[in-house]
């Protein structure tokens, strides 16, 4: 009687250990889960914001180039090659504003004009490189100011300048 007893307790020991555990490791997945679908809503937001203020400069009949030549800057390299990178090259393009290279994690499977590096290769200089990765841009900046002496700025904030 004693050991079916010990059994039983043992046996609703461990029920119970693994409901609390399993109970932990439900929530850490879920918690993963929602800052995942959070991030990728911020992310999507952010580049739904930049595209809108994009059409909003070109609807005054303005462009990116205006920011570049405005600040004197003649050569770029784009960090980024989505969305965004992909439009910000199309603009500059035949502008008088040299796309000198790309800088993308990815650069292996990216197909363009310029020469295209990782953010691991040499930088060759440039007057100004733009992170068209505006969700990272914090991120990145800290990672490329280390690299380089030049600016390293925003998309973004070339949207909300011209």
């Amino acid at each position: 009687m004693k050991k079916g007893m010990n059994g039983m307790l043992s046996t609703l020991a461990g029920t119970a250990a693994g409901a609390v555990f399993g109970g932990i490791a439900a929530k850490n997945a879920s918690s993963k889960k929602i800052k995942n679908l959070t991030d990728g809503h911020a992310k999507v937001h952010e580049l739904y914001m930049a595209f809108d203020q994009w059409l909003r400069i070109r609807q005054e009949g303005k462009t990116l180039v205006e920011y570049f030549e405005k600040n004197n800057y003649k050569t770029v390299a784009i960090y980024g090659m989505k969305e965004l990178g992909e439009r910000l090259y199309d603009e500059l393009e035949n502008s008088g504003i040299e796309v000198c290279y790309i800088i993308d994690k990815k650069a292996d499977s990216i197909y363009a004009d310029v020469d295209v590096i990782t953010p691991d290769d040499d930088l060759k200089p440039v007057d100004v490189i733009v992170v068209t990765a505006i969700y990272y841009f914090d991120e990145i900046e800290e990672m490329l100011s280390e690299k380089v002496d030049y600016p390293v700025i925003s998309l973004e904030d070339i949207l909300y300048e011209v």
